[in-house]
């Protein structure tokens, strides 16, 4: 198939199924975790209500993040991203590719966007299939052969058959939240003035547990977004077939992205759950435990896995002979 001036790859592609595959696991942790979520969510909300007597204000305040977060995600990102949406005339074989691939999977296709950076990175956002928005960075772009474009691509899409990413954008709605009770209780504190003791008893409970629920929010999010990515990379490689061009492009990506200053990548860590790899160079071995992404060897060894499912070389770095 032509796309722009240049062919992809073919091979493959008859033999897979027209639909991403069901993953009945990562449907049970998404559950299990939306549910662990939600339970926190009430109990949070709870304790706020009865430490601030006042149900009505936190209620109020609770919803419309909510509300915000789900509707308007796939804007919000793009925004933080500097992502904009781009025009088939503008981008032909970014959209031939995104073309081609929701039509092997049967999905809707989504807005397209490009961020102006420099870097390598991809992400998709927006609360359901009808929704989304899939953006790659020119960095990406401008890094990535074909093949290696189409396997991040399919990866990306992946999620949003899967509808995880609506499930993590609401997801992290509630550490969100509890971030900016502790932000706001400290500058409060900082700089409210003198209280009475019943006063700082109740600022006291109330910086607790908005800190023990962030916490915990944050390692349930990272478990599951951990699972995430590399249930998008077994459905992506199965989709296109070819795990060793996804292979490459999380190696190529993954090592340009460690010789990226570190000060350019921190802007951008705030939204690595979303991204395709994490913007970070590497990681002291405690660091893994919190991190939003398996690790490198763990995804390609997993791709060296499906390589050899489907009859196929193992991609180098997987760990698995041919």
């Amino acid at each position: 198939m032509e796309v722009g001036d240049q062919r992809l790859p073919e091979c493959g592609v008859v033999r897979m199924s027209n639909r991403f595959r069901s993953d009945p696991r990562l449907t049970v942790r998404m559950t299990v975790t939306m549910f662990l979520l939600g339970l926190l969510y009430v109990l949070f909300v709870a304790a706020l209500v009865a430490l601030l007597k006042s149900w009505v204000l936190v209620v109020v305040i609770a919803a419309g993040f909510l509300a915000a977060q789900f509707w308007f995600s796939d804007r919000i990102a793009l925004y933080a991203m500097r992502g904009r949406i781009v025009e088939r005339e503008e981008y032909p074989r970014l959209h031939g590719v995104v073309d081609r691939l929701c039509a092997v999977a049967d999905v809707p296709k989504p807005q397209v966007a490009v961020a102006d950076m420099e870097m390598p990175n991809a992400f998709a956002t927006g609360r359901n299939a009808d929704h989304a928005v899939l953006c790659v960075t020119t960095g990406l772009l401008a890094r990535l052969e074909p093949d290696e474009l189409e396997g991040v691509l399919a990866h990306e899409l992946s999620h949003v058959a899967h509808r995880d990413v609506a499930v993590m954008t609401i997801a992290s709605f509630l550490g969100v939240i509890a971030g900016l009770v502790v932000r706001f209780a400290f500058y409060s504190h900082m700089f409210g003035g003198r209280r009475d003791q019943n006063t700082a008893v109740v600022f006291s409970a109330v910086l607790g547990i908005s800190a023990a629920v962030y916490a915990l929010s944050f390692l349930l999010i990272r478990v599951l977004s951990r699972y995430r990515e590399l249930a998008a990379d077994r459905a992506g490689a199965l989709l296109t077939g070819r795990p060793s061009a996804l292979a490459s492009a999380l190696t190529k990506v993954t090592g340009d992205i460690a010789r990226i200053p570190t000060r350019d990548l921190r802007t951008q860590q705030a939204f690595n759950a979303f991204y395709f790899t994490p913007a970070l160079g590497s990681r002291p071995q405690l660091s893994r435990f919190f991190a939003t992404h398996p690790p490198l060897e763990q995804r390609l060894a997993q791709l060296g896995r499906i390589s050899v499912e489907l009859g196929q070389s193992a991609p180098p770095g997987s760990g698995k002979a041919g």
